[in-house]
């Protein structure tokens, strides 16, 4: 039996349209995907939060506090590139605005990447004399609002899938 010309294009625009989707994650696999990305990047954050307090109270020198605080500040910095690549190379889930969902966690960690690292470089600028506690304090303030205006809205990004996927994959507890 032969396949009338007319049906042909409809048949190709049909596969052709079954799979504009391909190549993208389902919302499980993104979550935990992105999930496994978070988790180290998380750990790294918390651990600068903890050493910039001791490096703030400790009985070391500013020239020292200043090498520490930079290394410190250095690793947050690139773990939240390596977090960013990763969500990045994790694509764009499965549902609804998923190239807006995805845009969103790279672009909310390329923006917490770039606050460690102008706290970073300014801190490593800065005089260690009588002020120089002082001014890592302003550099701290500044980079936690700079992390503030860099987290992600997810009001704009509400996917009922990814919801349930984020709450669901084990990756994510």
């Amino acid at each position: 039996m032969r396949t009338p010309r007319a049906v042909l294009p409809a048949v190709l625009l049909v596969l052709a349209l079954a799979g504009c989707g391909a190549g993208r994650p389902a919302p499980q696999i993104w979550a935990a995907d992105v999930c496994d990305a978070l988790s180290p990047w998380r750990d790294e954050i918390d651990s600068l939060a903890s050493g910039t307090q001791q490096q703030m109270t400790a009985k070391t020198t500013p020239a020292q506090a200043k090498e520490n605080l930079v290394r410190l500040l250095g690793g947050a910095e690139q773990a939240s590139e390596d977090a960013r690549a990763l969500v990045e190379k994790a694509g764009v889930p499965d549902v609804d605005e998923g190239t807006a969902v995805a845009d969103g966690f790279v672009g909310s960690l390329a923006g917490v990447r770039d606050a460690y690292g102008k706290a970073k470089r300014t801190i490593d600028g800065l005089d260690t004399g009588p002020a120089f506690y002082d001014s890592v304090q302003v550099a701290v303030e500044t980079l936690n609002k700079e992390y503030d205006a860099s987290a992600l809205d997810t009001s704009k990004l509400d996917s009922p899938e990814l919801t349930r996927a984020f709450d669901e994959v084990p990756e994510c507890r």
